[in-house]
């Protein structure tokens, strides 16, 4: 085990009706339960205890911006946010670009096998320009009809070629073989400060689903 998961316990996941629920003293049971997660870690004698809100279903993971109520209940349990906040988007692939002439001379594209799904490589020769994962979210545990969704695992350009419509490019390929796989979803990922990268997924037809505030520490 890596010195990052030593001596740490974790809250994988905590859900709860929210306020405007009809049950009365929703929030303190939620307290309650975020209580009795602490005495657990207690009883473990853990130095770290974290919190997450991940569960068993694509794009759920931190706390997202959708559940001030969970994040209420972690903060009034003694956690904080120490982590990144991520955007959430998703597009339509019916929206998304189909290929079109490389926008760089003699540009190519190649699929093979990445280290989040099945990339896709822009080449110049032998040169590798740029590159985009995409994996079919078919086998996420416990959810069913998930065979139409896929996300986008990692995304890059090389700074000299990018505003040159190289990743536009790259995504008329990705849809292309999506649309061949009868996925129609496509999720993407990026920091609230990457306004070049939020641009782009823009203009490609993705919408924010929500932010999501990843790594939560017990003071």
């Amino acid at each position: 085990m890596s010195e990052s998961f030593r001596d740490t316990g974790e809250i994988r996941w905590l859900v709860c009706w929210s306020p405007y629920s009809p049950w009365a003293d929703v929030q303190a049971v939620g307290d309650a339960l975020a209580a009795a997660c602490l005495a657990q870690l207690d009883r473990w004698q853990v130095g770290r205890r974290f919190a997450d809100g991940s569960l068993p279903a694509p794009s759920i993971y931190g706390v997202p911006d959708v559940w001030p109520h969970v994040r209420a209940i972690y903060e009034r349990a003694g956690f904080v946010h120490v982590g990144d906040t991520e955007v959430v988007l998703l597009a339509r692939v019916d929206n998304l670009p189909r290929p079109g002439e490389p926008t760089v001379p003699g540009l190519a594209a190649r699929r093979s096998v990445g280290i989040n799904g099945t990339r896709f490589t822009a080449h110049l020769g032998e040169r590798q320009i740029g590159y985009i994962e995409v994996e079919s979210l078919a086998d996420a545990e416990r959810v069913g009809r998930l065979d139409r969704w896929a996300d986008i695992g990692n995304l890059h350009v090389d700074e000299a070629y990018r505003r040159r419509g190289v990743a536009t490019w790259l995504f008329g390929q990705v849809a292309e073989w999506l649309h061949l796989a009868r996925v129609d979803r496509l999720l993407a990922y990026a920091s609230p400060e990457a306004e070049a990268e939020l641009a782009l997924f823009s203009k490609l037809g993705f919408v924010e689903l929500t932010r999501t505030a990843r790594a939560w520490l017990a003071r």
